[in-house]
């Protein structure tokens, strides 16, 4: 029998699985049936053994299908954050975040979202990140420890509120 891979809780926000399962269904619906197209076109120019277009497209079908199981395994163990019902009391997954780098007195706003969401580019950060981690549970007002390659950098929570 075979033991399951993978037991731990993949946290998202509503808006995180409402992307992925979009994802998904494009994934299955769209693109699987634009690449069977693709392997089918190649086919029909004969010989397989040369034909690029032919591994060009049973590597996106691949790729189209790895995609598809790891979204699977995501949504398989997950468990979602209903931000309307974030405590805005302390800093947990769901919520926005300002805090302010003690050293360089530099404000940073950011939601905290669990590791599959995490995207600094669009603000997002994970539980699961040294800064993350260290703020998780505390309080506006509070200072927390972050250790880091370069020495501990010390930030304070200013504010705490619901990300949409």
């Amino acid at each position: 029998m075979a033991q399951e891979v993978q037991t731990k809780k993949n946290v998202l926000t509503y808006e995180g699985l409402k992307k992925l399962e979009d994802e998904l269904e494009d994934l299955k619906t769209v693109k699987r049936k634009a690449v069977a197209k693709k392997i089918a076109e190649a086919r029909e120019q004969g010989d397989l053994s040369e034909n690029a277009e032919y591994d060009a497209a049973k590597a996106e079908q691949l790729a189209y299908e790895n995609r598809i199981d790891e979204i699977e395994q995501i949504l398989k163990f997950a468990e979602i954050v209903v931000e309307d019902d974030v405590d805005l009391g302390k800093v947990s997954v769901g919520c926005k975040v300002k805090i302010m780098d003690l050293e360089y007195n530099d404000e940073m706003d950011f939601k905290l979202v669990g590791t599959t969401e995490a995207n600094s580019l669009q603000g997002n950060l994970s539980n699961e990140s040294p800064v993350g981690k260290a703020i998780l549970g505390h309080k506006v007002g509070d200072t927390v420890k972050v250790e880091t390659p370069s020495g501990i950098i010390k930030y304070k929570i200013l504010k705490i509120e619901r990300s949409n």
